[in-house]
């Protein structure tokens, strides 16, 4: 197991169990207690577990963890919803993404497409995002006109929230959204674990026309903190292979197009 696959796998355990013990922890992934007391001892210095005497327990931030340590979870999973997502987009429109891994892997993805290149002057997509990251990924690709709501960064996701998202954001009309969120749930609707960005993302949801969630199955029949929006206001989800069953014949209920990957 690479280092990267080690430390999210250490974060998922401490969200699940509260409290980790080294030699149990290193038995179970089969390395060296001093490997993971390294690792622990990293993980601490970022403020994401508290260590104590032979092991860590969680604290807040590790529930809401920086996007660096969120791409080493789900990546296969998210490079196919990735790819599948960017699909929908069309020539000539105006495409929102929020925060997230999985939608700065489809604006990759939307980068890519050789169709959505740009003629003279004019540009093939218009992104409309309050990522950062997104945002400058895409800053150097020409044919794509790049609009950043502006407002307030948060570090652990890199979404700019705010009243200054709020304004920019009022003024704009979205053809297709790709929502990311930290949890769908097919009754209670879309979520995030901040309250700040699922402002910011609601008022995205409004503004677009299609609003089409990518979403890993870890994330679907579950509930966050802060909802987004309504399930009905999600024209179509999109997925994986390991998805519940039950949850995706729940959302097409609901009256959402799911396309598992």
């Amino acid at each position: 197991m690479a280092r990267h696959e080690r430390l999210s796998t250490l974060l998922d355990m401490l969200g699940q169990r509260e409290k980790i013990d080294v030699e149990d922890v290193a038995a179970e992934l089969d390395v060296s207690a001093a490997t993971i007391r390294r690792d622990l001892d990293h993980l601490a210095e970022q403020q994401l577990l508290t260590r104590t005497r032979g092991g860590a327990v969680a604290n807040d931030l590790a529930y809401d963890l920086p996007l660096r340590y969120k791409t080493a979870r789900h990546v296969p999973e998210k490079q196919r919803i990735s790819t599948a997502a960017a699909a929908f987009a069309a020539k000539g429109m105006v495409v929102g993404l929020n925060g997230g891994t999985t939608t700065a892997g489809v604006a990759r993805a939307l980068a890519m497409r050789p169709d959505l290149s740009g003629r003279g002057d004019a540009p093939g997509l218009t992104v409309v995002t309050n990522a950062l990251n997104i945002a400058h990924e895409l800053a150097v690709r020409p044919n794509v006109k790049i609009v950043v709501t502006g407002g307030v960064a948060r570090p652990q996701s890199f979404e700019l929230s705010g009243p200054l998202a709020t304004r920019v954001l009022s003024e704009l009309t979205i053809d297709l959204l790709f929502l990311g969120v930290d949890a769908f749930d097919p009754d209670a609707g879309a979520f995030a674990h901040h309250e700040g960005e699922a402002s910011i993302n609601r008022l995205m949801v409004e503004r677009a026309e299609r609003v089409v969630a990518v979403a890993d199955g870890s994330k679907l029949g579950r509930r966050a903190f802060a909802r987004i929006c309504e399930t009905t206001q999600v024209h179509a989800l999109v997925t994986d292979t390991d998805a519940d069953p039950e949850a995706v014949r729940a959302f097409e209920a609901a009256g959402v197009a799911v396309q598992a990957v």
